[in-house]
């Protein structure tokens, strides 16, 4: 069996409610894409991303719920997913045993939820674009619970010292919540440093989420651990797991 190098998210959820975070290491890609990339539309050789998910669906239930994901905001439930044709969405939800849901990122910030009971658990594709549109917002009215009742875990991405933008993206999100004018910091040419967990927590906490852990890596910074489309433009994708445990 391959290794498999993994994070786990670190936030008090009850005992059946099951993550998994995978990082770059292990597995069988080369070249830009060396390590444990589960990403089939990246350009590695299929069979590489074949033996790495072949590997990865030993450490779950069931094979997880892949999307086509293009920076939107739509939620599907990862039951209903079909493994033949992955379903144009960002994010999904589970309400029970027998889903996996899964989000693919190289910069990107994977969102996982779970209300306090463990009754449903989501994962959301937070790019700064679904960020600011609303996928958070958006998986969270498919959860269907109370906000006091949620927690979230911010898994690996961009870090604050390492999120270049312009102006036009520090726009949309201050045109949507003027506060949010404090994750970012202006530096030469007109650009900024954008604190892509902060925007997060500020969302979550419009919502009424403030039981909000992780966010402490940066993807771009550490190259050994983590893919980074940022830092490399050709390179693989981890993947951010959620699902109850029967």
């Amino acid at each position: 069996m391959q290794t498999l190098s993994s994070l786990l998210a670190d936030w008090p959820a009850p005992p059946h409610v099951r993550t998994l975070i995978t990082t770059r290491t292990g597995g069988v890609s080369t070249g830009p894409y060396t390590g444990f990339n589960v990403g089939t539309h990246v350009g590695d050789d299929p069979v590489a991303v074949a033996a790495n998910r072949a590997s990865l669906r030993l450490h779950v239930p069931v094979e997880p719920a892949w999307l086509n994901q293009v920076h939107g905001t739509t939620v599907v439930d990862a039951a209903t997913v079909s493994t033949s044709e992955p379903p144009a969405a960002d994010a999904s939800i589970a309400r029970g045993p027998g889903a996996v849901c899964a989000i693919m990122t190289a910069d990107c910030l994977p969102v996982l939820l779970s209300d306090r009971a463990g009754s449903v658990v989501g994962a959301a594709h937070a790019g700064w674009r679904g960020l600011c549109d609303g996928v958070i917002e958006a998986t969270v009215e498919a959860m269907q619970r109370p906000a006091g009742e949620l927690q979230a875990w911010l898994g690996p991405a961009i870090g604050p010292d390492a999120f270049e933008v312009g102006a036009e993206v520090r726009a949309a999100f201050v045109s949507r919540d003027a506060d949010a004018a404090q994750a970012f910091h202006a530096i030469p040419d007109g650009k900024y440093l954008a604190d892509i967990y902060l925007l997060a927590r500020r969302r979550l906490a419009r919502l009424g989420i403030t039981a909000v852990h992780g966010g402490e890596h940066c993807t771009v910074t550490d190259r050994d651990r983590f893919f980074s489309y940022r830092r490399d433009r050709v390179t693989g994708r981890m993947v951010s797991l959620i699902w109850l445990e029967g």
